[in-house]
């Protein structure tokens, strides 16, 4: 009878455990350290309802906060940036190619570090907000930029948006051949984001800058 009522304690204790962990990732300042920008755009798209937008976000922390990233072999990062210069390249004389190129590699990209697949886009873009929310954004760009219009610095703009993703994903903390793997982004993390390598090909650079893309899909 005490070795029931010990287990049964003990259950009751990792229970409420996990609901004050649970609570304390969605609460909305720890949300706000965590999205950063995400949180400002999650308000937005409910029209200034913070509290729509804080459960949102809560439910892509429950959904996706425990997800570990996949260490990203050697042979897969010597491909990617194989082909991520081919984008570059392919940017000089076929800006729109470059982009829907892009938006694809990205979309493998995150795959093969553990997040949905491209089929699911709303819930692998979820699950790389909270992750990545500082460079997120640059996928959702790209993929908008991919289906035609604007100029070629905003497309350009739009392929340097898309690097920062692309350099988080492929970063040297996340390869089997060295590094520490990572892993899930602790509550209340607010990563700052590495700056984007303007190396796209001088030739391809307008000498006036046009407006910057604006997106509209995706969470």
């Amino acid at each position: 009878m005490l070795t029931v009522v010990i287990i049964v304690a003990a259950v009751v204790v990792v229970a409420a455990a996990a609901y004050a962990l649970t609570r304390r990732d969605t609460t909305g300042s720890a949300l706000k350290r965590r999205f950063g920008p995400e949180y400002d755009r999650a308000i937005a798209r409910h029209n200034g309802d913070t509290a729509a937008a804080q459960q949102e976000l809560g439910d892509r922390v429950k959904r996706h906060g425990a997800l570990k990233e996949r260490p990203l072999p050697a042979d897969s990062l010597a491909r990617y940036e194989a082909e991520w210069a081919g984008v570059q390249r392919r940017f000089v004389d076929s800006p729109q190619q470059a982009m829907a190129d892009a938006a694809t590699l990205l979309a493998r990209l995150a795959q093969e570090r553990g997040y949905p697949g491209p089929e699911q886009y709303d819930e692998q873009v979820a699950a790389l907000s909270v992750h990545h929310a500082h460079e997120v954004e640059g996928y959702r760009t790209v993929r908008l930029a991919a289906r035609g219009g604007g100029g070629t610095e905003e497309l350009r703009e739009a392929l340097l948006a898309a690097r920062s993703l692309y350099d988080v994903l492929t970063g040297g903390a996340g390869h089997v051949d060295g590094g520490r793997p990572a892993g899930p982004v602790e509550p209340g993390d607010d990563p700052q984001p590495p700056a984007a390598q303007d190396d796209i090909p001088a030739a391809a650079r307008p000498r006036g800058a046009e407006a910057g893309i604006r997106t509209t899909e995706g969470k």
